[in-house]
């Protein structure tokens, strides 16, 4: 069972994982070892309230496809418990991150004192430039 927040979790018959085989350098042990792991959660098909599902689709994450699934790759440890593990917490954290409700940007305009030391540092700056001109006799 994984936990989302207080009230939201999921089952275990939500989550499929499936044992594979890592890909990259690693020497004798990677071509003979499944110990990568691949995380499959279906968003329509899960238990998880509408709100979270809406968020979740609405993302623009290339780990969802097109029919809303999820599909994480966990292959950073040596072991298959802890790519089990990290991808589960991957999994947690995206759907939490859907969650969170980003507070709007309120519009601002600069202050008029702002205004004038930013102008003021543009004529100090322009000045050095010109000093940097040619000298001549």
């Amino acid at each position: 069972m994984l936990r989302i927040s207080n009230n939201v979790t999921l089952a275990d018959w939500e989550i499929h994982i499936e044992q594979v085989r890592a890909q990259g350098p690693g020497g004798q042990n990677v071509n003979k070892v499944a110990s990568a792991v691949h995380l499959r959660f279906a968003i329509h098909r899960s238990t998880l309230p509408p709100f979270y599902k809406e968020r979740l689709l609405a993302l623009s994450d290339q780990r969802i496809t097109q029919d809303g699934v999820i599909i994480i790759k966990a292959q950073k440890h040596r072991t298959l418990e802890r790519n089990k593990e990290d991808a589960l917490a991957r999994l947690q954290a995206l759907i939490q991150s859907a969650a969170a409700v980003h507070k709007k940007r309120r519009p601002t305009r600069p202050s008029r004192s702002a205004r004038r030391k930013r102008t003021d540092n543009k004529t100090r700056r322009g000045q050095t430039k010109a000093l940097r001109g040619k000298v001549t006799p």
